[in-house]
């Protein structure tokens, strides 16, 4: 589990070097076996969106951390990173503000420092 702590404080970090918006990280292993931690952030433009992509992907592979899958890059209103025990989710402001992961997922428990992992 302490690796997947440092996944996530990494992929965090990655989201805001490119100045990724209101990153949120919500632990749902009690609530889901879809993955332990989800990871929520937005931008401001769909270059910026696919821009914190491309960074979440290189700090993580560079730690050896391989995404299995990656949804929506394209279009980027929404991109779904799959990391296994981790999903990152980057939104345009709208589509968050549409889908609504954390009202979905309130059942989860949100980490509000990243550091107190």
């Amino acid at each position: 589990m302490t690796d997947l702590k440092e996944m996530v404080k990494m992929a965090v970090s990655a989201l805001e070097e490119k100045k990724g918006e209101d990153v949120k990280v919500i632990d749902i292993h009690e609530v889901s076996v879809l993955a332990d931690y989800f990871i929520i952030a937005d931008g401001s433009n769909g270059n910026q969106v696919q821009s914190m992509a491309d960074n979440v992907e290189e700090v993580l592979g560079k730690a050896g951390y391989t995404c299995r899958q990656i949804e929506g890059y394209n279009t980027a209103n929404w991109i779904l990173m799959d990391y296994g025990d981790i999903i990152v989710h980057i939104f345009c402001r709208e589509d968050r503000l549409f889908y609504d992961l954390e009202r979905i997922w309130r059942d989860g428990k949100t980490i509000v420092d990243v550091k107190e992992l």
